[in-house]
């Protein structure tokens, strides 16, 4: 049996945070903020393996009222998300993601953003997919007030390959 989950986040760039994307810093004059890392394309994604399996979001999970995960590490959290979803014997087969973003430019930084993703999931690189936009300057993204990801992730249960 094969499922499909989706992910959604935003979070506001505010001065005086560190940029946290895709489980690496990223030197910019802004950071994300939020009651986490508020790294919102390993939330995204998070959010996806775990709506794959029917286990509800990150926040019921890891809610922000607790202050155990005040500034918790994303990675973490999706390595958590990821055991509740192989504790119902699933296996995540794929990720695509996308993030939205005026500034800074994420092509550099793509495919060591895809290497954290796959250690963190034990998966292959090649079942990671980033890619990244810009909203063309419309909204409060395009100017430069936040950051949107997206992702998809593909779960089969285990031993039942595709």
């Amino acid at each position: 049996m094969i499922r499909v989950g989706f992910g959604y986040d935003t979070h506001q760039l505010a001065e005086g945070r560190e940029f946290i994307l895709g489980g690496i810093k990223l030197e910019y004059e802004k950071g994300l903020l939020g009651h986490s890392d508020a790294d919102v394309l390993l939330h995204a994604i998070t959010d996806a393996i775990l709506g794959a399996a029917a286990l509800g979001d990150i926040g019921a999970h890891f809610p922000d009222t607790d202050s155990n995960f005040k500034d918790a590490d994303s990675k973490k959290l999706l390595k958590k998300a990821y055991e509740l979803v192989q504790h119902k014997e699933y296996e995540l087969v794929n990720i695509d993601s996308t993030v939205i973003l005026e500034k800074p430019k994420l092509r550099p930084f793509i495919d060591e953003m895809r290497n954290v993703i796959a250690e963190c999931l034990d998966i292959s690189i090649d079942d990671i997919s980033i890619k990244a936009t810009t909203n063309e300057k419309m909204g409060f993204v395009g100017k430069g007030e936040g950051c949107v990801a997206m992702a998809v992730a593909l779960i089969q249960k285990i031993n039942m390959r595709i």
